[in-house]
């Protein structure tokens, strides 16, 4: 609502089946979805009643419709002062964002809706289930049984219609291994050669791919930190699943205690945290950019955050007991990037240290941010 206050428009991109439908609905206006030929041809029919009214137009997977970008331009610009009149969604930000840049830059401003975070959830029961099932909602955080069928129907339906639609040139069976291989190299720097390779094809179609699969919102592609320091650094970036419920469903994991026996745990759980202090740092509107960090001697930090005025580093580590060695390093690591604040994240349940520097849980990190007092 902030962001309707000051702008004519907003785009609230995201995932399909993250909520932002039922978001948007329940601010009570005009709702259009674009997908429908009928929808469309009835906004159009509309068009010149809605925009001379008051109620707020939503407009639902815009980027199906292209031509009524210019009609929004026209729109705005005929009264530029008129706040909170017209709310886009979308569910895959590429052909979105081509559509805005051409037609409403300057005039629109864009907002990320990610599926359930951590402190969006009360229950505890939720609240537990959060890392196994991942945060859609209908995806089995609420309803448990629905884990993990839904995540694989869910990923089905994108490979088969949802991507191609979206340009996506690849077939099915191919997006499908692709996905498959993604989720072994969950955490992993990225190596579109390699993968290439197994799938038959060159690494620019492999990068085309993956610049398809992360503006769908399925991957995050975190890129590596590059400070001018008397050391060799690895430059590629990592390769995350954005939801690890569709990370475990497609990897055949169903339960927790399947899930803690898996060799690759760690990177699961590395990649939630990561997107969990993500998420929380963008629904509070802080302005950031993340990365990661590593030298050829193996100092590394899961995540390096560069807040503007300070920078975070971050590692993560799936115990309830780490090791002062565990600190150690981290503060070296940390003094190498010139880290004014310092976060050992496990499992742990009371932190140890202060806001600047300290091992401490999840939750607590959250906390923090969420309370402004980071």
């Amino acid at each position: 609502m902030k962001r309707l206050a000051g702008y004519p428009a907003v785009a609230l991109i995201g995932p399909r089946q993250c909520g932002k439908t039922t978001l948007a609905q329940s601010l009570h206006g005009a709702y259009f979805d674009l997908e429908q030929a009928p929808e469309r041809l009835r906004l159009d029919l509309e068009w010149d009643q809605r925009i001379q009214g008051t109620d707020l137009l939503v407009l639902d997977e815009a980027q199906s419709d292209p031509e009524i970008f210019p009609r929004l331009r026209a729109a705005i610009d005929q009264h530029p002062s008129r706040h909170g009149r017209f709310l886009l969604l979308g569910s895959v930000s590429p052909a979105l964002m081509t559509h805005v840049s051409e037609s409403l830059a300057g005039r629109l401003s864009l907002v990320e809706l990610q599926p359930f975070i951590l402190p969006e959830i009360r229950d505890t029961a939720a609240r537990n289930r959060l890392w196994l099932c991942g945060g859609y909602p209908n995806g089995g955080v609420l309803a448990s049984p629905r884990f993990p069928q839904w995540q694989k129907d869910y990923l089905a339906l994108l490979s088969q219609r949802d991507l191609p639609q979206w340009g996506l040139p690849a077939k099915p069976q191919v997006t499908d291994r692709l996905l498959h291989m993604l989720a072994a190299v969950h955490g992993q720097p990225w190596n579109a050669s390699q993968l290439g390779q197994s799938l038959g094809l060159d690494y620019k179609t492999v990068n085309n791919y993956l610049d398809y699969l992360a503006g769908a919102f399925l991957i995050r592609r975190l890129p590596s930190y590059q400070p001018s320091i008397r050391k060799r650094l690895v430059k590629a970036p990592k390769v995350y699943w954005r939801d690890s419920g569709l990370l475990h469903a497609i990897l055949q994991v169903g339960e927790e205690k399947t899930l803690l026996r898996q060799p690759w745990v760690g990177a699961s759980w590395e990649g939630f945290v990561i997107e969990q202090i993500l998420g929380t740092l963008a629904c509070d509107d802080r302005h950031f950019s993340a990365y990661w960090f590593r030298t050829s001697d193996q100092y590394e930090l899961d995540l390096l955050l560069d807040m503007g005025d300070e920078r975070w580093a971050i590692e993560i580590k799936l115990t309830t007991s780490p090791s002062p060695s565990d600190m150690d390093r981290l503060m070296k690591t940390a003094d190498m990037v010139s880290a004014h604040r310092r976060f050992l994240i496990s499992r742990r349940k009371e932190p140890i240290g202060d806001r600047k520097h300290a091992s401490c849980s999840l939750d607590w990190l959250l906390h923090c941010i969420a309370a402004h007092e980071l």
